[in-house]
């Protein structure tokens, strides 16, 4: 019995393993190709280690779509937007999870059912609602729904605030601490495997938004990474290693992100449901 159960865990590493390779090879495939001269592209049969190995690619890259002035804009927006997420979120999470107030449970259902409802259906409603405001082609429609509290957030927060213990607020207010330094002092800081869960989904939906920035921004100086990408593919001059180049340093920024965060984010996604 022991044999049998040795060889089934090896089997399973044997299938993991593929598996995180087969998911992985796009990403190696597309540094490999970034790496490579024009000519080497084209080669065939395809090798996976380029030879010779051309850094020059990124220079290009770097230097003809301005993606260095792309990368600040992407992190101005990101950095604004993982603000205004966590700290709305929370906050809205906070007062749904702790208070008990009339008309509580449908307001989350409500919110809970704006899920249900396509990006795209309230794509045209919102752009004409910052024409009003005369607010595009600028920074303005990215970055001030962030402040406003997301469906998905509150709901990751409200489950993540459910599961700790009650008492801690119940002590709190016997200390003499008000709603809000309970929040802040308290609750906030027992928070951060929910927030850093939060924070990478954030990071990863700002950094990748690409119809956002192309719908509201005009003006090239304000272009983001994935637009910056999107331009580069449209550039008939621009070969397949350029453009896995390009690709590479819009990827990169969230793998890092993500492995720096890894561990409380796996614990903040694990947490969330231990408390209706």
């Amino acid at each position: 019995m022991t044999d049998f159960r040795a060889i089934g865990k090896i089997a399973s590493y044997i299938v993991l393993y593929l598996g995180a390779l087969l998911m992985l090879f796009p990403f190696i495939w597309m540094v490999s190709t970034s790496l490579k001269t024009t000519g080497a592209v084209g080669q065939l049969p395809p090798r996976l280690i380029p030879d010779p190995i051309s850094w020059e690619n990124y220079k290009i890259v770097w230097e003809k779509v301005n993606f260095g002035r792309y990368t600040l804009n992407s992190l101005f927006i990101v950095a604004v937007d993982m603000v205004g997420t966590l700290l709305s979120c929370s906050l809205v999470a906070f007062g749904l999870a702790m208070y008990d107030f009339k008309l509580r449970k449908p307001l989350y259902i409500a919110m809970l059912a704006t899920l249900m409802i396509p990006f795209q259906v309230t794509l045209i409603p919102s752009y004409f609602i910052w024409k009003s405001f005369h607010m595009l082609d600028s920074y303005y429609p990215l970055i001030i729904p962030s402040f406003l509290g997301g469906a998905f957030g509150i709901f990751l927060m409200h489950q993540f605030i459910k599961s700790l213990p009650k008492e801690l607020y119940e002590a709190a207010v016997v200390d003499g601490y008000s709603p809000m330094g309970i929040f802040w002092r308290i609750y906030l800081p027992l928070c951060k495997p929910a927030l850093s869960a939060l924070g990478v989904f954030t990071f990863m939906g700002a950094w990748n938004n690409t119809l956002g920035p192309l719908i509201y921004l005009q003006n090239k100086k304000l272009y983001t990474l994935p637009i910056g990408l999107l331009y580069l593919k449209n550039d008939s001059e621009v070969s397949t290693a350029l453009l896995m180049a390009g690709a590479v340093i819009v990827t990169v920024p969230v793998v890092i992100v993500y492995l720096i965060a890894q561990k409380q984010f796996v614990q903040g996604i694990a947490s969330t449901g231990l408390k209706g």
